[in-house]
């Protein structure tokens, strides 16, 4: 049984290497100062079918477990169905379609080759959390405040981690003012293995249409963000940067859960440097669950029946990655 055991991770082991080492094989080419590898040959070096589909110059690649979707000059792909930004648009070139090298390391290969923990390494902690707090309301609509709401679903979460034998940690548990240092420090000092801050959007204008989930992990060095407030490419690495592909991939199942579950719009995984994901020691995300500021949405949100059906969906996404990375 120990035999079979251990060439399981072997096999499980050789795969992300060959896939890595495939990757390094490719030809590269610079184009603006990027590096890019044709699709092609990243398609054909993995065992995907590539099809090309007019107009709009949309590539569409598939195996027997995955369907990416990728569109000329855009910045915008789907990974079975789920929306993921990419740093940088993909490129076309005498009809040759190509992919930057950061995306294929830190968008794709980490949900298409899921990256392992070592031997042993367990998901058992995870850090909930709850955005604002105190003197920090978040965001308001008429009466309704987003400290309120991502304090109660981050309680359903502790309490639905609870039931599958997973412990939940609240970096705050009362409408108190956490500075956000202080919410990684807590979940660096008490082991967490993930980081998941839990937030509700708003928006002025366009309150009837804007609606859905995203997720955002740690951008990229070199990259830039996706978020509205995000600064441009930067040259540093954050301590968060070291956990690039693992970020990505719970982000990606975080995303998937909740779009399949909750029936939202889906606006896709994406990027930002917010504080709280440059300095976690460990894999995180931030989870913005829905707009509060939309008619229909931001009713769902102050519903306690939804927030729980909200809070499965996430520990659904946390469960498909610890399946993944314990493998």
């Amino acid at each position: 049984m120990l035999a079979l055991f251990l060439s399981l991770v072997l096999a499980l082991a050789g795969a992300t290497a060959s896939a890595q080492s495939s990757l390094s094989k490719l030809e590269r080419v610079k184009f603006l100062g990027r590096e890019y590898v044709r699709l092609r040959d990243w398609a054909a070096a993995n065992n995907f079918t590539i099809r090309s589909a007019k107009p709009g110059h949309v590539v569409e690649l598939t195996n027997h477990s995955f369907r990416l979707v990728f569109t000329a000059d855009s910045r915008e792909a789907t990974i079975n169905g789920v929306n993921v930004w990419l740093s940088h648009p993909i490129a076309v070139r005498s009809s040759l379609s190509y992919i930057g090298l950061l995306d294929l390391q830190t968008a794709v290969q980490p949900v298409v080759v899921p990256p392992r923990n070592a031997s042993g390494i367990k998901i058992r902690t995870i850090a909930l959390d709850p955005g604002h707090g105190g003197k920090d309301p978040g965001n308001r609509i008429g009466s309704q405040q987003e400290k309120k709401y991502t304090l109660l679903l981050a309680q359903e979460v502790r309490e639905q981690l609870r039931r599958v034998g997973l412990t939940g940690l609240l970096a705050r548990s009362t409408d108190t003012f956490v500075e956000l240092s202080a919410r990684t420090d807590l979940a660096r000092r008490r082991g967490a293995d993930l980081f998941v801050s839990l937030h509700f959007n708003g928006i002025g204008s366009s309150k009837s249409e804007v609606k859905g989930t995203e997720v955002y992990c740690l951008t990229p060095v070199g990259a830039s963000s996706t978020n509205a407030r995000g600064a441009g490419a930067s040259a540093r690495a954050a301590r968060g940067n070291g956990f690039d592909a693992k970020n990505m991939l719970l982000a990606y199942h975080l995303q998937a859960s909740l779009t399949t579950a909750l029936a939202v719009g889906d606006r896709g995984v994406r990027r930002a440097r917010f504080e709280v994901l440059r300095e976690a020691a460990m894999p995180a995300v931030l989870v913005e669950g829905g707009f509060l500021s939309h008619p229909v949405e931001g009713r769902k949100i102050v519903d306690p029946a939804y927030r729980q059906q909200m809070a499965q969906a996430i520990v659904t996404g946390l469960l498909a990655y610890k399946r993944l990375v314990e493998k």
